[in-house]
């Protein structure tokens, strides 16, 4: 079989060749207890202290490429597609909410990281970005005892009132999911809305891979509806619940923040300095959402460092 060939819901999804040598991984499928596969990278050592990095909407595993390819060499390195987005299965019936992204990266966790870390007597270190940031805080709130340091890029893992108009146009019921569906309306807008240095061919066309017809978009649509804008909403508790809980991750932390990002602003920036008054703070003021796309150097720079890798 061709390790870049998955079969997900009938439906095939395959990195062409001539992608390979910037997402040269093989995917590994991990059976989730719901049935569906997730494809979730896991390199290097496993005896070497892990970094898992956590992804947002719209991108996949694709996002992380380049620190993946820096810091397997030094380090176990642990990203997960979330189901419907990359390499994973993109089922069309199934909950695609925040409390089921968590649960999925913590079945894999429980299984295939928490008896390393035991027995080498390590805790991990954590990176996340966009809606990876509730995600990965998720996780992180559930096995506090676990993590080590945090690196928080252009998220929020709390309950808020701001979102971008256009965001707030892709919630609209009926409309919003049509326009991301049918139009593409999110994961091509954001190939040149969350970047200050416009992508390449190639690059834009990585981050689209997953995300090529209807069917496949179902996630990035889902995702945008699942943002709890009021205590109404089902997802407002879950996220409620991770924000009381932040507080309990003790270990250092780095904000590494585009300053130039439509969504997550840096009033997103100021609200985690709150939370974490003594994080290491770098405000990157050329960059947007997509950071490690505007500055790869200096994003990678900085990560290395605080890792002490």
């Amino acid at each position: 079989m061709n390790p870049h060939k998955l079969e997900a819901n009938n439906m095939t999804t395959t990195v062409p060749q001539h992608l390979r040598a910037e997402y040269p991984f093989i995917p590994q499928l991990f059976p989730l207890k719901s049935g569906h596969k997730q494809n979730i990278l896991d390199l290097g050592d496993h005896a070497t202290k892990p970094i898992m990095m956590v992804h947002g909407n719209p991108t996949w595993s694709f996002f992380y490429r380049n620190l993946i390819k820096e810091f397997q060499n030094h380090r176990r390195v642990i990203v997960p597609d979330h189901l419907g987005c990359g390499l994973s299965d993109k089922p069309q019936d199934y909950d695609y909410s925040l409390k089921n992204h968590v649960n999925n990266i913590c079945e894999y966790f429980e299984e295939k990281i928490v008896p390393a870390l035991k027995l080498n007597q390590q805790k991990m270190d954590l990176i996340v970005h966009d809606w990876g940031g509730a995600i990965g805080m998720g996780l992180a709130t559930r096995y506090p005892e676990m993590i080590d340091k945090i690196v928080i890029m252009n998220t929020a893992a709390f309950t808020d009132i701001h979102i971008p108009k256009r965001i707030g146009i892709c919630k609209l019921p009926v409309i919003g999911e049509k326009l991301v569906r049918h139009f593409n309306a999110f994961a091509w807008p954001a190939t040149f809305m969350a970047v200050e240095k416009p992508l390449n061919k190639m690059i834009k066309e990585g981050f689209l891979l997953p995300y090529g017809n209807y069917r496949d978009r179902i996630a990035t649509a889902r995702f945008v509806k699942d943002i709890p804008m009021d205590e109404s909403h089902p997802t407002w508790e879950t996220l409620k619940s991770i924000e009381t809980k932040l507080t309990h991750l003790k270990g250092e932390k780095l904000l590494l923040w585009g300053a130039k990002d439509f969504c997550f602003t840096t009033h997103f920036y100021r609200r985690w300095s709150e939370f974490y008054p003594d994080a290491k703070k770098c405000l990157l003021e050329e960059a947007g959402h997509y950071l490690l796309e505007d500055e790869r150097e200096r994003t990678t720079q900085e990560i290395t460092q605080f890792l002490s890798l």
